[in-house]
């Protein structure tokens, strides 16, 4: 059982497209050309009969079950039981993929040497105190990480306004 799970929470109104969060994310994992933890999808909509694009960061969701995790042969992917963010131990992972097929997110990526690499809320950050890059980076504040309990609140407060 996961003492207290982690989640992310973001606000598509608030999102500029400005990639903050992915420059940021490429730099503080020292991410080569090609992974990226955390991608910014444009959507096409239309509302009120006028056309409009939507900006969703699309990253890691840190399921509750994750199915990555459930896909995984070896066992390299696993859930932490203090916060469960999902994190992969490279030296189990033999680079089969079947993570990325299962993850309805594309969240797995892969290294040259063909090892699964992904975002883990950048843990190193958090035992500091600090957020996330791709949070910290978001100057719309369209990122929001925290517990379950932490975002539900603020979900609930932000809809009073």
């Amino acid at each position: 059982m996961v003492n207290s799970q982690m989640s992310i929470y973001v606000d598509i109104k608030r999102c500029m497209n400005c990639r903050s969060c992915e420059i940021a994310c490429k730099l503080e994992n020292d991410l080569p050309v090609g992974p990226r933890y955390i991608m910014v999808i444009e959507k096409e909509v239309i509302k009120d009969g006028i056309d409009k694009c939507e900006f969703l960061p699309t990253l890691c969701m840190h399921c509750g079950d994750p199915a990555c995790k459930k896909a995984c042969p070896t066992g390299a992917i696993y859930k932490r039981l203090e916060d469960g963010i999902v994190d992969v131990n490279q030296s189990q992972c033999i680079g089969c993929r079947k993570c990325l097929w299962a993850c309805p997110f594309g969240a797995p990526q892969f290294r040259p040497d063909g090892k699964m690499q992904k975002c883990n809320l950048c843990l190193h950050r958090l035992k500091e105190g600090e957020l996330p890059a791709c949070a910290q980076a978001c100057c719309a504040e369209a990122i929001k990480v925290g517990t379950v309990e932490e975002i539900s609140m603020f979900i609930r407060e932000k809809d009073k306004l």
